[in-house]
């Protein structure tokens, strides 16, 4: 279907694909290189093989989407009958999607307002959805940034990782935090704030952290209408826990979405992750 205003996000917002498509959102593939092979996120890849990979220590690494890329997804929304396009992005904290977006940006045959959300898995998700449904109920361009841009500010992100060496590797995490929890050999819980990952807690044991995690993510969903995502990294078992949980405590509870994450965002936490988006409803 054709709208006035399309959403473009990128394949780390990890959306249901049904959602995607009732909603006419694009996502742009970020990339996972594996050893010597360039792989797209989400068709050429999953999460489970790189999980494997770090596990056996191979190198892992990503790398964004090319403007060039990003300049054929514009022309193709266009295309479709789009005259204006809001483009939204994980964090640039963590990788360069977002200058690519703005390079080809400047070259799409219809104006794109490109959004750093300062977000990552569905934080960006709820963003994109939330801009999807502005622009279907026939908003303009500005006012469906806006409406990302608000459920950007009420939105947080908590997640545990059994160690944060992966994240070091990546220098998603500052060398001192994660040496700090290898020392002490603490289990580390994390959270998203100014489109960084931060060092939030620390507690001795994975038991008592994801317990912890439990009781974060429910004081932070509060009493009012909340949509909540859990994600995990070959860890099934930790993420439908915390949902049912969730489910049994949440009282304004609306949606709530499990998934595991994508091949991006696992080579960068390593396997046993689990995590929780909290994104209230305006």
């Amino acid at each position: 279907m054709s709208r006035h205003v399309a959403i473009v996000t990128d394949s780390t917002a990890y959306l249901p694909q049904r959602t995607m498509e009732d909603h006419g959102i694009t996502a742009v593939p970020l990339t996972v290189v594996l050893g010597d092979r360039a792989l797209e996120e989400g068709t050429e890849i999953s999460a489970r093989s790189v999980a494997e990979a770090l596990r056996k220590r191979r190198s892992v690494t990503t790398s964004r989407p090319s403007p060039e890329l990003f300049a054929e997804t514009y022309r193709k929304v266009a295309e479709s009958g789009a005259t204006g396009i809001v483009s939204l992005h994980l964090s640039a904290e963590f990788s360069g999607t977002y200058d690519a977006a703005v390079l080809a940006a400047r070259q799409a045959p219809v104006p794109v307002r490109v959004v750093d959300t300062g977000m990552v898995a569905m934080a960006l998700g709820f963003c994109a959805l939330a801009a999807a449904e502005a622009a279907d109920a026939g908003c303009a361009v500005d006012e469906a940034v806006t409406a990302a841009e608000k459920r950007a500010a009420g939105t947080s992100a908590y997640f545990y990782v059994d160690t944060l060496d992966y994240l070091r590797r990546g220098g998603r995490i500052g060398a001192a935090q994660a040496l700090f929890g290898s020392a002490l050999a603490v289990k580390p819980l994390l959270q998203l704030d100014g489109g960084r990952i931060e060092l939030m807690e620390k507690v001795r044991t994975a038991s008592k952290a994801i317990a912890r995690l439990q009781e974060i993510v429910a004081e932070h969903a509060g009493r009012g209408q909340v949509d909540i995502a859990v994600h995990h990294l070959a860890a099934p078992e930790r993420a439908e826990a915390l949902a049912g949980w969730l489910r049994e405590r949440v009282p304004g509870l609306g949606e709530l979405h499990v998934s595991e994450v994508g091949a991006v965002i696992g080579a960068h936490t390593g396997p046993g992750l689990v995590g929780a988006v909290v994104s209230p409803r305006s």
